[in-house]
């Protein structure tokens, strides 16, 4: 399925041929996100990417970066995010040396004018407004910071409209030069390729020029709470919308694949527990959805869901009494059966593109420094029993680990906390 080399230079290079595929994707993942940031600093990762389509010497300005690929029909982006951030092109298979020599050219030779970062800030400011007025996501931004606090991992990943203004040209320099090194980047190409000594020569000749040596590190993920929490943001909404859920496991724990069967039982699919109780027999919300999310080293699973304003404490009992149930009584082994096969389907859909097979891939290289090939994470996902569920979701599902993060007309947090027994 995949092939992966280490060049002389310790870049890493992931290749996973689509033989029928007619596009070829370019991924460049840099571990590096927010979680590397200073207080200082917050919201640079995410600005330097922005700053990453504004020009280099080859291509001097934003429409000139644009147009090399929307000549050929390309598609094209950048995201950042707490431990990672990506820059990818996916084009005509013919194509694969414009993706190369684009993706190549705004991550080596981007020039970062001080003018340019000055006119971004605005940019920048605009965006932080406008996720405050988007309710649905800025609430699991609040949820992240009722977890960890004042610490990199709770902190936006945008920053704060305060401290983007005062970032200047010499702490892009300065971030490019220590964190986008060979050790802690990857280079990943799906759909169909040259063969393996095309590949190896074009990428270093594309990719040659990047930092040799290892990025600073993160700091750890300190975890602190001895019983439920609550964080409650008022605003004058027609909705309200809360995030209600546990501290659970990181990318590495061995029952990470039991949390998302748990997960999908819960609320992540049409069918799912939380869905058919609080949306279909309720009339509580358009969307409820469980996640179980995983990092490096701290993980969660969280309900969200948006709900009319006077049924709020109705819904949060609503998703406590299926926690509960989850702990205190066997999972059925045909809902078992049912979330694994939801799991392992969706996962096969969605690896249809060359793009996505290249994420897919490249996340768990970058982030974990390994990848788990379809059967080996099939495997697991069917390895897991009713006994594996209800252990877990007994660690899990207790008062000291119980968070409510919630947005909507409210300014009083007592009516909530009382609610936060499981």
């Amino acid at each position: 399925m995949h092939k992966k080399i280490v060049l002389p230079n310790g870049l890493r290079l992931i290749l996973a041929p689509m033989k029928e595929s007619p596009s070829t994707a370019v991924l460049v993942l840099v571990g590096t996100g927010s979680k590397y940031e200073t207080k200082e600093i917050n919201g640079l990762s995410h600005f330097l990417e922005h700053m990453f389509f504004k020009g280099t010497k080859k291509r001097p300005n934003t429409l000139a970066i644009s147009e090399a690929l929307d000549r050929v029909g390309g598609q094209y982006n950048a995201f950042t995010s707490q431990e990672m951030t990506g820059y990818w092109a996916k084009v005509a298979a013919d194509k694969i040396d414009v993706a190369l020599d684009w993706v190549s050219d705004i991550l080596l030779n981007s020039k970062f004018d001080a003018t340019e970062i000055e006119r971004e800030k605005g940019v920048i400011i605009e965006e932080i407004n406008m996720y405050y007025d988007m309710p649905m996501r800025y609430v699991g931004n609040l949820w992240e910071h009722l977890l960890y606090g004042d610490q990199p991992a709770g902190w936006d990943i945008a920053g704060t409209k305060e401290i983007v203004a005062k970032l200047n040209r010499a702490q892009f320099v300065d971030y490019l030069k220590n964190q986008y090194r060979t050790e802690n980047t990857i280079i990943c190409l799906s759909g169909k390729l040259p063969n393996m000594k095309v590949i190896e020569k074009k990428i270093g000749q594309y990719f040659g020029k990047i930092n040799k040596g290892a990025s600073n590190k993160k700091l750890a993920v300190i975890e602190k709470q001895d019983s439920p929490q609550s964080l409650i943001h008022f605003k004058k909404t027609d909705q309200t919308h809360l995030c209600l859920g546990v501290r659970a496991y990181d990318l590495q724990h061995p029952d990470r694949f039991a949390l998302s069967v748990m997960s999908a039982l819960l609320g992540g699919m049409m069918s799912s527990r939380l869905f058919i109780s609080v949306r279909e027999k309720k009339g509580l919300a358009y969307y409820v959805r469980t996640v179980a999310e995983k990092y490096t080293d701290s993980g969660y699973l969280v309900t969200q869901a948006g709900v009319t304003n006077d049924k709020v404490e109705e819904a949060i009992e609503a998703i406590l009494v299926e926690y509960r149930k989850i702990r205190d009584q066997k999972v059925n082994p045909a809902e078992i059966q049912k979330a694994k096969d939801y799991l392992i389907g969706n996962t096969l859909l969605g690896l249809e593109t060359a793009d996505e097979l290249a994420s897919w891939l490249g996340t768990q290289e970058i982030l974990q420094g390994k990848i788990l090939n379809l059967k080996q994470v099939f495997d697991k996902i069917k390895a897991v029993s009713a006994a594996d569920l209800q252990r877990v979701a007994r660690d899990i599902f207790q008062p000291a680990k119980l968070n409510l993060a919630l947005i909507g007309p409210f300014e009083k947090k007592e009516r909530f906390d009382k609610l936060l027994k499981i």
